[in-house]
């Protein structure tokens, strides 16, 4: 079995009015993913980046969830902790607005967790992907190999990210993706 942890951060989203289009910015914020990727247990299928502050706009709640589809093909989602290898599990984020304001044009990003593989489906499917933290492009992924465009196998997707246009205020927008256990 392995671990699947749940726990409400913050730190990934950056709302557009709080943080001015300055690259140093984004820069601080993957130093901190990086910084946060490599504390990260290996053993572990999700994060355990630091608590959000108080004073935070927009607040994250991430949980784990078994997905398990009945006899007539709905899909039901069942919180885990842990999950066997094979097992598919959902990655809900909550982003909450916590301003008496909307908070516009904000982009959240997620990784996909050590020994899991994303399986392509992701809510809302607007959602870009990277190979490499830093480049995101619309899924599915391309890339050239021998002169002819292939898709990259998802295998190599370490993490996704949606460009959220409007939150309203008080009101919370939810992002999520499927991944395979291994």
């Amino acid at each position: 079995m392995t671990p699947v942890n749940s726990r409400t951060v913050s730190f990934f989203a950056r709302p557009a009015a709080f943080h001015p289009l300055d690259y140093s910015s984004y820069y601080v914020s993957y130093k901190r993913f990086i910084k946060f990727m490599l504390s990260s247990s290996l053993c572990f299928l999700v994060m355990t980046p630091a608590q959000a502050s108080p004073r935070d706009p927009l607040k994250m709640s991430l949980t784990a969830s078994k997905v398990v589809v009945d006899k007539q093909g709905k899909a039901h989602y069942i919180q885990v902790n842990t999950a066997k290898v094979g097992t598919v599990i959902q990655y809900k984020a909550t982003f909450s607005n916590t301003l008496h304001t909307a908070i516009q044009n904000t982009t959240v990003t997620l990784p996909i967790p050590t020994n899991t593989e994303f399986t392509g489906e992701v809510y809302p499917p607007s959602a870009q992907a990277s190979v490499d933290y830093y480049n995101y492009r619309d899924l599915p992924l391309m890339r050239m190999v021998d002169g002819q465009l292939v898709e990259v196998p998802k295998s190599e997707y370490k993490s996704l990210r949606w460009d959220i246009k409007y939150i309203p205020p008080r009101k919370a927008v939810n992002v999520a993706f499927n991944t395979i256990v291994h």
